[in-house]
């Protein structure tokens, strides 16, 4: 499995209800798509935890082949075209979990870290496996995930949740979720 993430930082008179419109209107052409385990479409307000505008889907792919067929096909064309090609963030996922109804999540965490050097990291998968458990288990999350990216040696926690969650740290950023949509089956 692969996360994915791109961000679009928006002015801050930027009308955030044209995002939340498009959000709405297209939400559900990435419902079904082959190869997505799930899309959360997420934006974020000046006003908001993250303190500024952005529009900053998260992605997880169950294979590179399905990622590569939205990367290269009309959907992201459109997105390239209405807020210009971004870069994009990619992990290789050491876990994904779900609860049930997790469609209807209403907030996400995106938390990012550097894994430093020399780190044991079967050690530090374990640790995020367990992380993860917990924060499903006890702390109210309805999705974990934990990727890493072995390029920058970054890591990231994303999260869904049903009530806005507690930031844990300076590297987490807190979005309002506008739609989900899921795998196909």
């Amino acid at each position: 499995m692969i996360a994915m993430q791109y961000r679009f930082p928006l002015p801050a008179d930027y009308d955030m209800a044209i995002i939340d419109r498009r959000i709405a209107d297209k939400g559900h052409l990435m419902d079904g798509f082959p190869g997505l385990l799930f899309k959360a479409y997420l934006s974020a307000r000046k006003t908001g935890p993250a303190q500024d505008n952005a529009y900053a889907p998260f992605y997880v792919w169950n294979t590179v082949e399905a990622m590569h067929a939205f990367l290269n096909g009309p959907g992201f064309a459109g997105v390239a075209q209405a807020f210009g090609r971004p870069s994009v963030a990619t992990w290789l996922v050491w876990q994904a979990r779900s609860t049930q109804g997790f469609e209807h999540a209403r907030f996400a965490s995106v938390e990012r870290r550097t894994i430093p050097p020399g780190a044991d990291l079967e050690a530090l998968r374990r640790e995020e496996t367990r992380l993860a458990a917990e924060a499903l288990d006890s702390g109210g999350a309805l999705v974990a995930v934990t990727g890493y990216e072995p390029g920058d040696w970054t890591i990231v926690r994303f999260r869904l949740w049903d009530s806005e969650p507690v930031v844990v740290g300076a590297t987490t950023l807190i979005y309002t979720v506008g739609h989900i949509s899921i795998a196909e089956g």
